[in-house]
């Protein structure tokens, strides 16, 4: 396993994290995620992704009592706030200082730890003063809770807004979890060159475009029994964009080049996503413990020019690169 500086900060992450989105709590059995979790450590993943609205806590709770007895200063553990929790009261959902404050507590009991090594905003919450927001994780910073600060699919103007108010009041962001595949590049083009001049690091999500890019999903056929297409608990709605025959044929095309590279098409997937040099970490998912070893393959592995050009060719106009999807794609009021 490779590891990569979070933004400018002195924290280490692995390359690969391990993501319970979706899974823990609720798409697999708790022996089943703790069996994944426990992979993931053996293949040498040390960073950790959950949030306190997967499964409403449940996830949280998997994780913490699958990491229990693991050394904690070798544990990169990332957590969220922003989406609804607990009975999904008014006050229950954002960036509210009462919510921060109570919702840190939350997912520190949840996980059985005392701090969180990175706590991130869920999303961007129009409805509260951003002076009140980064006030509160400053203070959840300087109480030891959270030892740094991230937020998750910020457009470029608000990671520039937050990370002024975030340098007046002490610490700063040090990285953003946006969606970025080799078909979904949204990011490229306004955020990625915002980080850059902020210090902050791309935590990715969805590397593998929810499995597309895996090659499983057949074009003209079913989505295969038990896979995320087929999942009504939430994974269906998310892949839907890209389940259409003209870019399962050109998944299909990238074949050849993941051969030539010795690589399988999740590999070739990941490692994509990490050839972006404002990337620290990729964060994958799974449902049995043996989908780990094949994404840790991923790691420290370079492609070739010629390789990136022709994954480009192969996938065509099938790519969405519009920056505007960043703002579209975020909730424009608190989710109830």
């Amino acid at each position: 396993m490779d590891f990569r500086y979070l933004g400018r900060s002195g924290l280490k992450i692995s390359e690969i994290t391990y993501g319970n989105w979706i899974t823990h709590g609720s798409q697999v059995e708790n022996d089943t995620a703790t069996a994944c979790v426990h992979a993931a450590l053996d293949a040498g993943i040390t960073s950790f992704d959950t949030a306190d609205a997967y499964a409403n806590g449940k996830a949280e709770e998997v994780l913490g009592k699958a990491l229990a007895g693991q050394r904690r200063q070798s544990l990169e553990v990332f957590t969220k706030v922003y989406w609804p929790t607990g009975p999904a009261g008014h006050n229950d959902t954002g960036l509210s200082r009462k919510h921060i404050m109570e919702s840190i507590d939350g997912s520190l009991r949840r996980l059985g730890m005392d701090y969180v090594d990175l706590y991130q905003a869920h999303r961007f919450d129009t409805e509260t003063p951003l002076e009140e927001t980064i006030q509160a994780f400053g203070d959840v910073v300087r109480a030891g809770k959270a030892l740094y600060i991230g937020v998750s699919e910020w457009t470029a103007d608000q990671l520039r807004a937050g990370q002024e108010l975030a340098l007046q009041n002490g610490f700063r962001i040090v990285s953003n979890q946006p969606q970025y595949s080799a078909l979904w590049r949204v990011i490229e083009g306004e955020v990625v060159p915002a980080s850059e001049e902020l210090g902050i690091s791309q935590v990715v999500f969805s590397p593998i475009a929810q499995g597309v890019l895996t090659g499983k999903y057949q074009p003209g056929q079913p989505p295969p029994a038990g896979s995320r297409a087929t999942d009504e608990k939430g994974g269906a709605r998310f892949i839907q964009r890209f389940m259409n025959d003209t870019v399962l044929e050109r998944v299909q095309a990238l074949r050849p080049v993941a051969d030539e590279l010795g690589l399988s098409l999740s590999q070739l997937a990941v490692a994509w996503v990490l050839q972006n040099p404002n990337v620290a970490t990729a964060i994958v998912g799974a449902s049995r413990p043996e989908q780990l070893a094949d994404n840790v393959g991923a790691a420290g592995r370079t492609i070739p020019a010629d390789a990136l050009r022709r994954i480009d060719e192969a996938l065509g106009d099938s790519v969405e690169r519009d920056p505007g999807k960043t703002a579209e794609n975020a909730p424009q009021t608190r989710p109830a």
